[in-house]
């Protein structure tokens, strides 16, 4: 019997074709975020394992649906989403099964409603992204967005119960994990016409977001990415009480999330200027050495 089998099983998911659903998640996130999804195999009880890739599927959907295309098309594809989610809320049935796995998860964690509704209503803010004035227009899109997504999987791994100390904790983590994910899409977000780093801190390193397209002074670009990378670390080692305020079982998976951050961190570093120019990664060997050293 295999693993995956076994984890159904562990999750009374018994259903021959909510099986199939879960499956279909579980080859979208092993494709998607493949490190994520091994972390996850590695890490997490068999019995939680479906529902955590059924939500991280639900969260790579949704990034997809926001992210994807030209602005009206992706306010209708997720206007679309949106309402075919809430309806299968209200009935308990979709002819859909990433949305088919949400319902059923939904009804095993019902305290995953509450966070499906919070992000479902959040999540057009990413629609009107252009990026941000001052630090304080981050911060508001960290409480807007980014954090209503990732307690899609937070509350999964957080205490059933009073969770609030843990969710405070999980936003010091997306805090810098998203600051990251900005300065290391930076050449990305350009292209977009959306960089994600601040006017107000590009003009003290004396940047403008068309400075960025134009070639600027390699050793000016590299004390910025220096500074974003020193807020991002801030706040990842302030994010290591996180897993403290999670059940036990959850512990190893929540403490890795954050290592392999702060791997991708040093990775940025080292990339500096270089960022301007594509993404950086940590090795694949030292990620897989964390995960083997985790396991």
């Amino acid at each position: 019997m295999s693993t995956w089998t076994k984890s159904l099983d562990a999750a009374g998911i018994r259903d021959a074709r909510l099986r199939e659903d879960y499956g279909a998640q579980r080859q979208l996130v092993k494709h998607s975020r493949s490190t994520a999804y091994l972390a996850a195999r590695w890490l997490l009880p068999r019995r939680i394992l479906p529902h955590v890739l059924a939500a991280t599927a639900v969260m790579e959907h949704g990034d997809n649906l926001l992210d994807t295309g030209p602005l009206p098309d992706r306010q209708r594809a997720w206007a679309s989403w949106e309402e075919r989610v809430r309806k299968a809320l209200d009935t308990g049935e979709s002819d859909d099964a990433l949305i088919r796995t949400l319902v059923h998860t939904i009804t095993t964690y019902p305290r995953m409603r509450e966070t499906t509704e919070t992000y479902l209503a959040s999540a057009p803010a990413e629609l009107t992204f252009t990026g941000f004035v001052a630090e304080s227009d981050y911060q508001s899109y960290i409480d807007a967005y980014s954090l209503p997504a990732f307690l899609l999987i937070g509350t999964l791994l957080g205490p059933q119960d009073d969770d609030a100390p843990f969710r405070a904790a999980c936003r010091v983590f997306i805090e810098g994990a998203q600051r990251l994910d900005f300065v290391n899409d930076l050449a990305e977000d350009l292209h977009e016409g959306r960089p994600g780093i601040p006017t107000d801190t590009l003009t003290r390193f004396s940047l403008t977001p068309s400075d960025l397209t134009k070639n600027p002074d390699p050793s000016v670009l590299r004390e910025l990415v220096d500074h974003e990378v020193a807020l991002t670390r801030t706040s990842l080692e302030k994010a290591r009480e996180l897993p403290l305020l999670a059940p036990p079982p959850h512990r190893r998976l929540l403490s890795t999330l954050i290592e392999v951050e702060l791997l991708t961190a040093d990775a940025v570093s080292a990339r500096g200027a270089g960022v301007l120019h594509g993404s950086a990664s940590p090795s694949r060997l030292r990620t897989l050495g964390l995960l083997v050293r985790r396991r």
